[in-house]
């Protein structure tokens, strides 16, 4: 038997998500935040899902073979990145660069690059890396974190022009391969600082040896922040990412102590891009090819460049050969090229020779796309991190509109992503499992 409290209780709460579904489905005037080809299923700005609902799903029947030519759309709920907004606490836009109390000549150059103000990730990092400390620095994707860790570093630098020889290290996914070229004749003794760009990367098993390498053989001392002294200097590290990997705090742990590290980590860190539009679109397999030279044939040629994703080098090819035969000017990008190659490629993609790029996951870290305005799942990522990296690459800082991302959905195991994706989007929170950022232990200094 059931309590009468408890089943008056019960029956309240039936009541009460019937009465919201009545609301939601009801017509409202009012932006959307989801729009589904089915209206009772879309979500307006002002409806709020709490933490432990489960809201209604368009991709709930995904998996049904009924579901195929549906789509819902993630509506743009803000017009600038989250990187380029001011912290509720300031008044105004935020503190300059003079006020983060970098150097003059830096300043200039700035000023002559048109750069005005920091962003989050620039205001959070600038101030602890000046001051020499070691840190993991966490942002979305597009948010400055390159110049994040570079003012700092070239302030250092342009600080100590008589100083001995000093070293300068910086890892991301393209260059521990030229390292390991040279690490027999190349002494770490004097690094005094390492930047380790794309952990996510990194952390690939293909760089793991290499890096553990180069981490064993650098001054880290366990637990330095940063400079000990006139005489003594141990390296500062610093470890930048969209995304952090499990693990790798662990890796870093075994060289030096990580719980001296700060953590900077954004507010809008592992959550969708809310100025970007997003749209999922269930397709038989069939079905992406045609949709794909539609969309591109009556796509503008004013409207922005286009980076359209594979998940293997073979589908790059093939799609580039069908491009070919439409005669859809193209470039392709994948692994089995040269690096010289591939820079090329890329180089000639910026300069806009070309709008249209065919790529694999290589192109979705690390490369400056401001100019991309469309992203193309063809293929639908392999995990949340790598849906994230692509999307970030519209919308950046420096681009001149937010830009779209299209995402075509095929296999069974696709849904389960994009019910994770869609169920993020309507809660308004951080995509699951992505929460690797070991915190710093209380008495850090």
């Amino acid at each position: 038997r059931v309590p009468c409290t408890l089943r008056q209780r019960l029956q309240r709460g039936a009541q009460r998500r019937r009465r919201e579904q009545r609301e939601a489905a009801a017509p409202r005037s009012g932006k959307l935040l989801l729009r589904s080809r089915r209206p009772e299923l879309s979500q307006p700005r002002w409806q709020t899902v709490g933490r432990w609902e489960q809201p209604p799903l368009v991709s709930a029947g995904w998996k049904h073979r009924k579901a195929y030519g549906d789509y819902f759309q993630l509506e743009p709920s803000q017009q600038a990145a989250p990187a380029l907004q001011a912290p509720p606490a300031e008044a105004g836009q935020g503190p300059t660069f003079a006020e983060l109390g970098l150097q003059p000549a830096l300043l200039a150059g700035l000023e002559r690059l048109s750069i005005c103000r920091p962003t989050a990730v620039q205001r959070l990092a600038i101030p602890a890396l000046r001051r020499g400390r070691s840190a993991l620095c966490a942002a979305e994707t597009g948010s400055g974190k390159t110049l994040a860790y570079l003012l700092p570093l070239l302030e250092r630098l342009l600080g100590r022009p008589e100083a001995p020889a000093e070293a300068v290290a910086a890892a991301g996914p393209a260059a521990p391969r030229g390292l390991a070229l040279r690490r027999r004749f190349l002494a770490l003794e004097r690094l005094r600082w390492m930047v380790l760009d794309e952990a996510d990367s990194l952390m690939d098993e293909s760089f793991t040896e290499l890096l553990e390498e180069i981490l064993a053989h650098a001054p880290l001392a366990a637990g330095a922040p940063g400079p000990a002294g006139p005489d003594e200097e141990r390296t500062q590290v610093v470890v930048v990412g969209a995304t952090f990997p499990a693990g790798l705090s662990e890796t870093l742990a075994n060289f030096t102590d990580v719980g001296r590290f700060v953590t900077l980590g954004t507010q809008s860190l592992h959550r969708l891009p809310p100025h970007v539009q997003q749209k999922f679109v269930r397709l038989k397999g069939r079905d992406k090819l045609p949709e794909l030279l539609q969309l591109l044939k009556e796509r503008p040629s004013s409207a922005g460049a286009v980076l359209i994703f594979c998940n293997s080098a073979s589908t790059v090819n093939w799609l580039g050969y069908i491009l070919d035969d439409h005669r859809i000017k193209h470039l392709r990008l994948q692994g089995q090229m040269s690096a010289a190659a591939r820079a090329g490629i890329f180089a000639s993609f910026q300069k806009g020779d070309v709008s249209v790029l065919v790529c694999t996951d290589l192109a979705s870290r690390g490369l400056d796309t401001s100019s991309v305005q469309l992203v193309v799942n063809y293929d639908f990522p392999d995990t949340l991190q790598d849906y994230l990296h692509r999307a970030g690459r519209v919308g950046r800082v420096g681009s001149k509109a937010p830009g779209a991302v299209v995402s075509f959905v095929t296999h069974r195991w696709d849904v389960d992503l994009v019910r994770k994706i869609e169920t993020a989007a309507r809660k308004r929170t951080g995509l699951p499992g992505m929460d690797s950022i070991n915190k710093p232990s209380p008495n850090a200094g």
